[in-house]
């Protein structure tokens, strides 16, 4: 976590503890355009399912925020090459800031393994 700033460091330390504390799949934190941090973790009722970041993203807009500025998804390696889905992509894309969304992946751990521009 060195090369992130003191605020993307609490969304990692927001997101590991929101995904241990239930022990989902995934747990992301977000930073809103004005400052506001939300946690989430993967949701998967029979009746509801939502990403992490997607559950994130719901918290914000009904808060009223205006946008994302930064995003943190941590979770189990999956394997795959991308581990962030085409559904995570496109709502960070939907209610990135001006600047776009700054998203960090890493793994379960705290550990970023990715920082990409969306």
């Amino acid at each position: 976590m060195a090369d992130l700033s003191t605020e993307d460091k609490k969304l990692v330390t927001l997101a590991r503890a929101t995904r241990a504390r239930i022990g989902a799949a995934e747990g992301a934190a977000v930073r809103d355009t004005d400052g506001r941090t939300y946690a989430a973790a993967t949701v998967d009722l029979p009746s509801l399912q939502l990403s992490a970041v997607q559950a994130c993203v719901a918290m914000a807009v009904a808060s009223g925020s205006t946008g994302v500025d930064a995003c943190v998804l941590l979770g189990d390696p999956t394997g795959s090459p991308d581990p962030v889905t085409a559904p995570d992509r496109a709502v960070l894309a939907d209610f990135g800031g001006a600047a776009g969304v700054l998203l960090h992946v890493g793994d379960a751990r705290g550990t970023i393994a990715e920082s990409l521009s969306i």
